[in-house]
Parts: C-alpha cells; sequence; structure tokens
C-alpha cells in the first residue's frame, strides 16, 4: 500500500501487543502474521465450511495479489440491517453503541476497516471525521468498525495525527472482536479475520440502501459517499423521481416512465 510509514508510537503499541497481528489457523496451530506492507496474502482455506466461497490469486514473491472473489451471499442491499450492540470508543471514553437505537431518527454510514494502526485506514477514518458535520446536517451518524479491541482504539485515538494515529473523532470506532458484526454485514475474510473495506448507506427505517466492498489496498471516498447520500434522501423524499449518474443536489431528476422520461433526455 501507498502508505505513510509506521511510527514510533505505532511500532511501540504494535509490540507490546504482539497478538493482535496474529490470526489462528481454522483446523490447526498455524499462524498467520500481516506483515509490514500488509499485502493481504491468503492461506489457502482448509474447510469448506465457511459463509463465504473465496478462491484466492497469487502472483510471484515479489507481486502478491490483492484480489478477494466471493460468490454465494444474497445482497443486503434492499434487507434490514442485521441489528448489532458492541463497545466503542468516543470521546477518549467507552460507551455502548446499539445500531437499532438510530431507527427512526437517523441515517446510517456503517464503515468497516482492516486494523488499527495500519495505513489506508487513518486517512479514511479521518477523512469522514473531518466532514461529519456536513453529515451530521443530513441526520446522518457515522460509525467505524474494526475487530481490534476498544483498547486499541483508544490507543490509536490518542496518537496524534502526524505519527500516524487518528486524534480525536467526531464519531465512534466500535469494538467487533467477536468478528460477528463484520460476519453479518458479508465483509468478514474469514482465514485472516478481518474486514475487507465496506461501507454500508441505511436508512431511518433501518434499510440498507447502498453498500460499496473495496479491497484491502483501495481507500473510499467521502464526496461519493455523501453524493449518494443526498441521491438516497432525495429519492425518499420524491418517490415519483429517480437519480440519474452523478446526480447532484440542484440538477435535474428523471421520472421513472418511458414517455416522461424524454424530458429529461431531451435537456441534457
Amino acid at each position: 500500500m501507498a502508505c505513510s510509514a509506521a511510527t514510533t508510537a505505532a511500532a511501540s503499541f504494535m509490540a507490546s501487543n504482539p497478538t493482535r497481528a496474529l490470526f489462528p489457523s481454522s483446523s490447526s496451530s498455524q499462524i498467520l502474521t500481516i506483515p509490514r506492507s500488509f499485502s493481504g496474502l491468503r492461506q489457502p482455506l482448509r474447510s469448506a465450511r465457511v459463509p463465504r466461497s473465496l478462491s484466492f490469486s497469487r502472483g510471484s514473491h515479489s507481486r502478491r495479489s490483492f484480489v478477494v472473489k466471493a460468490s454465494g451471499d444474497a445482497p443486503l442491499v434492499g434487507n434490514k440491517a442485521p441489528d448489532f450492540e458492541a463497545e466503542a470508543v468516543f470521546d477518549q471514553e467507552f460507551i455502548t453503541v446499539k445500531l437499532s437505537e438510530y431507527i427512526g431518527k437517523k441515517y446510517v454510514i456503517l464503515f468497516f476497516y482492516p486494523l488499527d494502526f495500519t495505513f489506508v485506514c487513518p486517512t479514511e477514518i479521518t477523512a469522514f471525521s473531518d466532514r461529519h458535520a456536513e453529515f451530521e446536517k443530513l441526520n446522518t451518524e457515522i460509525l467505524g468498525v474494526s475487530i481490534d479491541s476498544v483498547f486499541s482504539h483508544l490507543a490509536w485515538v490518542q496518537t496524534d495525527r502526524k505519527s500516524g494515529g487518528l486524534g480525536d473523532l467526531n464519531y465512534p470506532l466500535i469494538s467487533d472482536v467477536t468478528k460477528s458484526i463484520s460476519k453479518s454485514f458479508g465483509v468478514l475474510i474469514p482465514d485472516q479475520g478481518i474486514a475487507l473495506r465496506g461501507l454500508f448507506i441505511i436508512d431511518k427505517e433501518g434499510i440498507i440502501q447502498h453498500s460499496t466492498i473495496n479491497n484491502l489496498a483501495i481507500g473510499r471516498s467521502v464526496d461519493e459517499t455523501m453524493r449518494t447520500l443526498q441521491a438516497l434522501q432525495y429519492v425518499q423524499e420524491n418517490p415519483d423521481e429517480v437519480c440519474p449518474a452523478g446526480w447532484k443536489p440542484g440538477e435535474k431528476s428523471m421520472k421513472p416512465d418511458p414517455k416522461l422520461s424524454k424530458e429529461y433526455f431531451a435537456a441534457i
């Protein structure tokens, strides 16, 4: 990954918590260590009884594949979001977050990232925090999730951004140490025990209206998340209209009708 170098603070934390980077094999005593490059190299699956069917492509020793192929899972979009209750870190304190408490009150941006004290992850986490006020104006809460403990989250929040940390965040970071949340949203890599970069927009009724899942090396766009949220809210407020490609607030929408849609096409 093209990310900042590991810092002294992060290295010190990892040295004192070596088990954070270790994941047990599914059927043996072997362990998989995440290398400094965070290359995403997969161990072969040792059992067919896993929730996702994965196939892995390996390159040469100098270039390792970052591709995860999954199949067999029903799409979550259009279905009710799996509820969860978990510990989180917010404002330097431990709190409890329950997804269902937002139903009827707020939209939710729920995003997963692989691990604390890594590289692409802090760029995404801080970018969403810096834009939190804009999401708040759209009656939307942001929730970040990884498989790390709340103690790891707290240590990362207490690390300065210039040293690879997060600094204070404007939304909670949720701990999914049991991996149950990642699994229920279909983003868990079973053999590696961490989550892909999944992002879900959940409406006020608790229905998942949008999802994107990136592989580990690919960061997400806050701008596109904002645009998609605005389009969702527009069509929910205007159920007889739909938003064409790249739609932004103030631009012309479309009528989902063979004849009325021609007004849009005639205007572009």
